[in-house]
C-alpha cells in the first residue's frame, strides 16, 4: 500500500476543530460524502484525491451546520494551526507543557517564532502567550471541576512555578480564586473554540 502524502491540493483546513470529538464528527461527515479521508487531525483533513471546488462546496455544506468552517486564507490557516497546536499541547498531551513554547512552535511549523507571533497577533489581536495562558486557565478550570487533583498538582501539570502563581493568574483572568471557582455550582468553563 502506498503512503499518501499531505499536499496542499488534497488538504482541507477546518476551523473550530478543538477536540477529539470534533475530529470524529468531521471524519464521519467526510465519510458520508464518500471522500474517505486519509487522516483527520485538529484543523486538518487529508483526502486521497485533489480537492475540487465541488468537493469544497459539499464539505462546506456538511460542516457549517455543525459549527465548522473551511479556510482558504493561508494566513488564517497558519494561525488556526498554531491555535490547534496550543490546544493539543495544553489539553491533550501530558507533561508536554515543560517545553519552551517558542521553540516548540518554531520547530513544529518550521518557521521563525517571531514570524508566527507577528502573524498570530495581526490576525487574532492577541499574543500567542495570552492565548496559551487562556488555554491553561481553561484546562485548570476543567481539572478543578473534576476535583481529582490538588491546586499544587494542577500547577505542576500546567507547568506553573507554584500554586500561588497559578492562583494569581487564574484570578486575573476569571475574577475568581480557584477555590471559589471550584465551589460554584454553575459551570463557568468556555468551549475551547471560544477561548
Amino acid at each position: 500500500m502506498t503512503k499518501i502524502i499531505s499536499a496542499p491540493e488534497n488538504t482541507l483546513h477546518i476551523k473550530n476543530m478543538v477536540c477529539k470529538r470534533c475530529i470524529m464528527v468531521v471524519k464521519e461527515q467526510l465519510e458520508r460524502l464518500g471522500l474517505h479521508p486519509v487522516s483527520v487531525e485538529l484543523g486538518i483533513a487529508v483526502l486521497p484525491d485533489k480537492v475540487t471546488d465541488e468537493t469544497c462546496l459539499a464539505v462546506k455544506a456538511a460542516l457549517e451546520p455543525l459549527g465548522f468552517e473551511l479556510m482558504d486564507d493561508k494566513k488564517l490557516q497558519v494561525v488556526e494551526q498554531v491555535k490547534d497546536a496550543i490546544i493539543e499541547l495544553v489539553h491533550y498531551t501530558d507533561s508536554s507543557l515543560k517545553v519552551n513554547l517558542s521553540d516548540y512552535l518554531a520547530g513544529k511549523f518550521n518557521r521563525d517564532y517571531s514570524v508566527l507571533s507577528k502573524l498570530f497577533s495581526e490576525i487574532t489581536h492577541t499574543t500567542i502567550e495570552k492565548y496559551l495562558i487562556a488555554q491553561k486557565i481553561e484546562r485548570a478550570k476543567e481539572l478543578l471541576v473534576y476535583g481529582e487533583l490538588s491546586l499544587n498538582e494542577i500547577a505542576d501539570k500546567l507547568n506553573y512555578s507554584s500554586a500561588a502563581y497559578l492562583s494569581a493568574q487564574f484570578k486575573r483572568i476569571t475574577g475568581l480564586t480557584p477555590g471559589y471557582f471550584k465551589k460554584l455550582k454553575e459551570n463557568k468553563r468556555k468551549p475551547l473554540d471560544e477561548v
